[in-house]
């Protein structure tokens, strides 16, 4: 409830109101240990602020005097803590904002909330330590989550306990009077996982808090981020989503299928196309053949006046470029690519379909690594050079991948859109279109599934792949992965 936190209820145990009058002394100098150690809050800004875009609708939960929500400079920002100066000098500093004094512990106060969403995101910076009941506090939270809204939560590493209490002493770092839970990421994703969140992803930042004549920017960007290294970083940042919202629903759909010299499976590809139990609409993009592709998919198109055929011609080269065109095109709630080798099998698309449509995830990727190979199907060298990468991409991505270069990726339309409108963070790289959506993918926190599927030898023409140009250029995809993903 609005105002619980004046007097320090009396229903709060002796230790949470310890903590609220610690706060209330500490509040008109919070934002002056925020400037003594600017260059470690600079760090925290800096990844919040690639976890959430700008314009974003943002909700802070411990927001303190609202800082750093008017850093992530959010189109509905609301900041919520339980200490009223706390509240009145980020009123002062920040009108643009909401501010609402209240105890998030408190179940009516958390359910007033809903009138100020829905949310894109929900903060919790360095607040889940403090709180008395992890769980029914992260409960609560679920509340007020839409099916979007993902849930991120920063903590400090349970790791750097002594170095933190010792920087406490030496004045170095401002002492709390209360007991905190030095909780690791482990039991982090155990507390989300108990009040109904899965957790998306997880990244550790910053080995070295101070700049240190440059070396620690140098370090917490380069050595910091490495596999082993990074379970000892300091800070600790987990991406959630509630699975308490009721996702399922019967959406539309788009299959688009890049065609380039594919004039022999334009009609298996119709053939095969599986009963998604709405009728799809199906996308040819072709892409300056030389032999009568284009011709082949204006006859189908005629010899199926039932079907919803679309025919385009690309505008420029590349996959990247046929996929994007279909998609700005596409008019189905769901958008996915199969390629036109057909070595992915039409009919396992409704596998894809039932796992964007269930809910079970935001983007669904194909595997070919799993089941057997058909001979032929696959190459050696490329089938362990894909394993390799899935590995190292799994690592960059921060979700697990077995197979990164499988054609066949599935998306809603709304989120495409999302990816789209933050392509520049990424910039035109990619000529396959994988990566891109992948990457896009990462950054927007969607939840990414794979789907197994029996890879195929072609029936029909030729592959357009070339092991050692294309394996050079994935090289440079996995260094310009790191440098955008983890050097933020």
């Amino acid at each position: 409830m609005s105002g619980a936190g004046n007097t320090g209820s009396p229903d709060w145990p002796e230790r949470k109101r310890a903590y609220y009058q610690a706060i209330e002394r500490l509040a008109p100098e919070w934002d002056q240990w925020v400037s003594r150690n600017r260059y470690f809050h600079e760090t925290d800004v800096d990844y919040l602020r690639f976890l959430i875009p700008e314009n974003a609708r943002v909700l802070e939960l411990g927001c303190a005097t609202g800082w750093l929500l008017d850093r992530l400079k959010p189109s509905h920002g609301v900041g919520v803590d339980f200490s009223p100066k706390m509240i009145d000098i980020a009123r002062t500093r920040f009108p643009g904002h909401t501010f609402l004094e209240g105890d998030i512990e408190d179940a009516a106060f958390m359910k007033s909330l809903q009138k100020e969403g829905p949310f894109d995101y929900i903060l919790l910076s360095d607040t889940v330590g403090f709180l008395d009941d992890i769980i029914e506090t992260l409960k609560k939270t679920n509340g007020l989550c839409a099916p979007g809204t993902r849930l991120i939560v920063s903590h400090y590493s349970h790791l750097w306990e002594p170095a933190l209490r010792v920087a406490e002493a030496m004045g170095l770092r401002k002492r709390i009077n209360r007991d905190y839970s030095w909780l690791s990421q482990r039991d982090i994703e155990m507390f989300l996982g108990l009040s109904g969140f899965e957790t998306v992803k997880k990244e550790y930042r910053v080995l070295l808090p101070k700049k240190f004549f440059g070396l620690g920017p140098l370090i917490n960007k380069t050595i910091a981020p490495l596999p082993i290294v990074r379970s000892l970083c300091l800070r600790s940042f987990t991406v959630a989503r509630s699975m308490d919202v009721d996702r399922a629903t019967k959406p539309s759909v788009s299959v688009v299928i890049p065609t380039r010299n594919e004039q022999g499976n334009v009609e298996p590809a119709l053939k095969r196309l599986p009963d998604f139990g709405v009728k799809p609409e199906v996308i040819f993009v072709e892409g300056n053949s030389q032999d009568d592709t284009w011709g082949e998919i204006g006859r189908q198109k005629d010899a199926h006046p039932d079907m919803n055929i679309v025919a385009l011609k690309q505008p420029g080269k590349g996959k990247a470029d046929a996929v994007w065109t279909a998609f700005d095109a596409a008019k189905g709630d769901v958008l996915m690519i199969l390629d036109g080798d057909l070595t992915v099998p039409p009919e396992d698309l409704v596998k894809f379909y039932q796992a964007i449509a269930s809910g079970r995830g935001e983007f669904i990727n194909g595997t070919r690594l799993v089941y057997p190979l058909e001979k032929d199907a696959m190459r050696f060298l490329n089938y362990y050079a894909n394993h390799t990468f899935a590995r190292i991409f799994s690592y960059l991505l921060n979700q697990r991948f077995s197979d990164t270069l499988c054609g066949t990726k599935v998306l809603t339309r709304d989120n495409y859109r999302k990816l789209k409108a933050g392509r520049a963070y990424f910039g035109d790289f990619d000529p396959f279109g994988d990566f891109d959506l992948l990457f896009g993918a990462a950054k927007l926190n969607l939840k990414i599934v794979e789907v197994p599927v029996r890879y195929r030898a072609r029936a029909y023409g030729e592959t357009q792949i070339s092991r050692f140009r294309h394996g050079l250029l994935l090289l440079r995809m996995v260094v310009f992965a790191f440098r955008k993903l983890k050097m933020i």
